[in-house]
């Protein structure tokens, strides 16, 4: 099989991506496989130390908020447009993929585009419950359009073939198992809370976990694992400055980053955390609990209706940014520990909507659609 992918500009894009090319290439050692990405996005970087062929083609996408220098962004992007549809063309052409698959963001747009156009069967994955423009636009015309999350198949085009497949999930993920992970941890038969606002950290997060970290401290009812992020590197000295010594505190494991997130999933009784797709589906996989705070920041506000997929079978809660205190979420931690069901009703929920088997059903469609083009 010669596969070629296109997406990028975020790891959630991304990382699907990678997991099935990573899927198909287990099935298939001999597969030749490209990614598409954009000049200058991580992809560039993320996808080469994955081990597979890189190219990249100049596009960008469009500003929506009315400034002089968006405007000139936005020519910019017109132009891209343009040459993007071009560079794409010549690379299918080169590469003479059997069949393309789009994960989303601005770049799949023009590559699933064209491949359709050259009479290539094309397949796109849309990672959340609200999807994109650009998976939105190429729905009318791909030969499956797959769904992490069937909420999203009301935002898309009406004729469109859906599939079910999920979120592809780290096999480390999945396999991790919580009393181990709680032993190498060094934990106690004391509840685990895990939170984190992603790589860079999201500052009101940090906030309001420091005042939830220095009630706790109070009682030291619960274990916390927080990771701060890169701008968060304050939130240690704040811990000191309110008299919470994380010497004197063993079940506080405050650090910048989560390098052994399966561990502490598994692990795990409650989670805080943004509404990305792939961390959301996470937890289903191992069916944890959450208090889920979508980040207002991100395009279409795709993480708010993430959460409340999970919200609206009860398979967490949410609490929004704009309505995000200290004093907010450790009601909400008080709250949902107050009753000794909640909790565990909560995981069940969450791992009823779990998909483990994503790359397998990806791989069985993308044979379906090879096998519908040949008898056309």
């Amino acid at each position: 099989m010669r596969i070629l992918f296109a997406g990028g500009g975020t790891a959630g894009h991304i990382n699907p991506a990678l997991a099935i090319a990573g899927y198909v290439r287990e099935q298939e050692p001999d597969a030749q496989i490209l990614y598409v990405g954009a000049k200058g996005g991580m992809e560039e970087r993320l996808v080469p130390q994955a081990g597979f062929a890189f190219q990249s083609i100049v596009i960008s996408g469009f500003q929506r908020k009315v400034t002089l220098q968006n405007i000139g962004r936005n020519l910019k992007t017109v132009v891209h447009l343009f040459s993007s549809t071009a560079e794409s063309k010549k690379i299918i052409q080169k590469f003479q993929p059997d069949i393309c698959v789009g994960t989303g963001g601005y770049v799949s747009g023009p590559v699933i585009r064209e491949a359709l156009k050259l009479h290539i069967p094309a397949v796109i994955h849309e990672q959340n419950a609200f999807p994109g423009v650009t998976n939105k636009a190429l729905s009318k015309n791909a030969d499956r359009v797959m769904l992490a999350n069937a909420d999203a198949q009301k935002y898309m085009a009406k004729n469109a073939r859906f599939v079910l497949t999920g979120n592809p999930v780290r096999m480390e993920v999945i396999r991790a198992d919580r009393t181990a992970a709680r032993r190498t941890l060094h934990l106690d038969s004391r509840p685990l809370i895990l939170s984190f606002g992603g790589s860079l950290g999201a500052r009101k997060v940090n906030e309001a976990v420091l005042d939830l970290i220095t009630e706790s401290a109070k009682t030291d009812r619960f274990q916390h694992i927080h990771a701060y992020g890169q701008y968060g590197g304050w939130f240690p000295q704040k811990l000191e400055e309110r008299g919470v010594h994380l010497a004197d505190h063993p079940n506080f494991d405050i650090r910048p980053y989560i390098d052994n997130m399966p561990e502490c999933l598994a692990a795990a009784d409650l989670v805080i955390c943004r509404a990305g797709a792939i961390t959301l589906s996470e937890l289903q996989a191992k069916g944890r609990a959450a208090i889920i705070i979508p980040s207002p920041n991100v395009a279409e506000n795709h993480q708010y209706y993430n959460a409340m997929s999970m919200v609206n079978r009860g398979a967490g809660v949410i609490l929004e940014e704009k309505d995000l205190t200290g004093a907010a979420l450790v009601q909400k931690v008080r709250t949902l520990f107050e009753k000794p069901d909640t909790i565990p009703a909560l995981a069940v929920n969450a791992r009823k909507m779990a998909i483990l088997d994503t790359n397998a059903r990806i791989y069985a469609i993308l044979q379906e659609v090879l096998k519908e083009r040949k008898m056309r």
